[in-house]
């Protein structure tokens, strides 16, 4: 009986997401992408920190009243991967086949979707930040219960390398959601279409395959590594995270009003007098600085567990490596496309794709 709750626990917990996300109180924010037709921009609904807060707590509760231990999404791990890959294949033909093609390609559409953009509730759920919603939140109680085994199991004997990957861990989901008005401005809102890719990735993807590092590392014991170690670690993913988040953060202020400073930062750029674009700060280190930031921010969560010598753990940097280098080509052919002349002379300004002085 347990296997088949462990089966549901991800359609449970999604619904139990979207009632949080439609009840509690939630900003409406103004994003980047204009309405189809029209000047208008597209209004969201936000409200996923809370949503994420009070998950969590009711995740507490339901462990400190011992109506389910804290370990429960842990200990039915695989049954709930089972669940959610189903969840993710049915979500994914239904947001896939009730719209037109816009391939000659039916793969290429079930992976990469069809609709720009779906929202439902009168606006009030928009279904791509809703799926990053639910995947942020579904991976924070996987990150919890993970790092709850690892407790259960060892006590006093318990890794600090485990609950430092779990800090990393539960940061980077809370600064996420803390700045999801940001998000609004990012690659994946105004150049993504919802379908396999974006759908399965949410709802299986982020929340199962992002918890590797502690998957691979919460049963073994203590590795007696000296406290020293620990600190490289903790630097490679604060590096990471401000290349990543200063970088966002400084087009998100430059979309928003182009003369503001970032930090210390004045604005510069280059136009053809319909389209500018950003080229100092952490845009002119190199034309992704954001993408180097990604995966300094997973390795250093990697080595936080304290078993860098184990493989498993580096399947996660090693994904960002290939979506981001990947989608670096491919963005590098669609501004190209957009831009002209003004992205050749970006280029010049900007000689590096994604490493400074590297690549």
């Amino acid at each position: 009986m347990n296997s088949l709750w462990g089966f549901l626990a991800p359609l449970i917990i999604i619904a139990g997401i979207t009632f949080l996300h439609v009840v509690l109180p939630a900003r409406w924010i103004k994003g980047y992408i204009t309405r189809p037709g029209s000047d208008e921009k597209v209004i969201y609904r936000l409200n996923g920190l809370i949503v994420l807060a009070i998950s969590a707590a009711i995740w507490f509760s339901l462990g400190n009243y011992g109506d389910l231990p804290y370990n429960w999404l842990y200990l039915h791990r695989w049954e709930g991967l089972a669940g959610a890959c189903l969840l993710g294949l049915i979500f994914s033909a239904v947001v896939v086949f009730r719209y037109k093609p816009v391939r000659k390609n039916l793969l290429a559409d079930i992976f990469l979707g069809r609709a720009e953009n779906i929202s439902l509730n009168r606006g009030g759920i928009d279904i791509k930040m809703w799926l990053y919603m639910v995947g942020a939140v579904l991976l924070e109680l996987n990150v919890l219960s993970f790092a709850a085994h690892h407790n259960i199991t060892f006590g006093e004997l318990s890794s600090p390398g485990i609950l430092i990957a779990t800090l990393l861990l539960t940061w980077f989901v809370t600064e996420y959601m803390f700045f999801e008005r940001v998000h609004l401005y990012t690659y994946d809102i105004f150049a993504e279409r919802v379908g396999f890719k974006l759908g399965w990735g949410c709802l299986v993807f982020y929340p199962f395959f992002y918890t590797i590092p502690l998957w691979s590392t919460v049963h073994l014991p203590d590795p007696g590594l000296s406290s020293l170690y620990y600190i490289l670690p903790v630097i490679i993913f604060l590096t990471g995270w401000g290349l990543a988040r200063g970088a966002n953060m400084q087009k998100y202020h430059f979309k928003k009003d182009p003369d503001k400073r970032f930090l210390w930062i004045k604005p510069e750029s280059i136009t053809d007098g319909k389209n500018t674009l950003l080229v100092n700060g952490f845009w002119g280190a190199s034309r992704h600085i954001n993408y180097l930031g990604e995966i300094l921010m997973a390795s250093g969560i990697v080595l936080a567990t304290g078993y860098p010598e184990i493989g498993w753990p580096w399947l996660y940097p090693l994904y960002y490596v290939i979506l981001l280098f990947t989608r670096e080509w491919d963005d590098d052919r669609r501004c190209a496309a957009k831009y002209g002349e003004l992205w050749a002379e970006y280029k010049k300004r900007v000689k590096y794709r994604i490493i400074p002085f590297v690549y």
